[in-house]
């Protein structure tokens, strides 16, 4: 009798914890990043931010998206994955617009300190990537090449995952592979910070407590998907 008196009150505790713990799955990747941007505006400087780590993660849920569609997985975790894309992608537009600034603003003082009256100044070079040029690849000149790249990246893999969705080695091959992307997340960062000898200018994102909290549900609902594979890299990378 006390077990049912109780369940007015266990009942809806229940729901408030489960979906406590779902916002926590969607919205805790990003939260490290808020300060990062925040800081990246106020300062007006980007260089302590590696712009890699943006297409890590944009690659890693993209192709978690795509698994999706072979092997389905609890939605929380695609939220997540659709809340990552979107805060990369103003991540990427924020930075492309203060790099571009920094520039322009390194040449004017260039040309101010030469002093000289007959050269002009002017902008520099727009780099696309329909360039195709490996040295500035994920280094262009506008938010929009960024988009269009992300655009041509998820209509080339999803139509490869359209044509092969009936087969479980590549639903499992593109499970492992994006949570083997998201496992390399922090190498963009550890190489720029290497090169500049200098971490000046970035967050302590990957540590960020949260990140283990969206992590762990995010290993439950691969579990419960049946997927081996993934299972297996995420146990890896959450306690690593």
């Amino acid at each position: 009798m006390e077990a049912e008196g109780l369940d007015w009150l266990l009942v809806p505790l229940h729901q408030l914890v489960s979906w406590g713990a779902a916002g926590a799955m969607v919205f805790g990747g990003v939260v490290p990043y808020i300060p990062q941007y925040r800081d990246i505006r106020r300062t007006q400087n980007a260089e302590g931010f590696s712009a890699y780590v943006c297409l890590v993660l944009l690659v890693a849920n993209i192709l978690r998206i795509l698994f999706w569609f072979g092997r389905r997985f609890e939605s929380p975790l695609l939220w997540q994955s659709v809340v990552m894309i979107l805060t990369m992608l103003l991540m990427l537009k924020l930075c492309t617009e203060v790099r571009v600034a920094s520039e322009l603003g390194v040449k004017r003082r260039f040309f101010a300190a030469a002093d000289n009256k007959d050269e002009e100044i002017r902008a520099p070079p727009r780099r696309s990537y329909l360039d195709f040029d490996p040295h500035y690849f994920w280094h262009w000149s506008s938010f929009a090449d960024y988009v269009q790249c992300v655009l041509a990246f998820t209509g080339i893999a999803g139509y490869i995952t359209y044509l092969s969705i009936d087969s479980a080695l590549f639903v499992e091959t593109l499970g492992f592979l994006a949570v083997l992307t998201e496992a390399m997340l922090g190498v963009p960062q550890l190489y720029r910070n290497h090169r500049h000898q200098s971490t000046e200018g970035m967050r302590m994102g990957t540590g960020h407590p949260l990140i283990p909290v969206a992590q762990e549900p995010k290993v439950g609902c691969l579990h419960r998907s049946g997927s081996v594979s993934e299972f297996s890299l995420s146990s890896l990378q959450t306690h690593l």
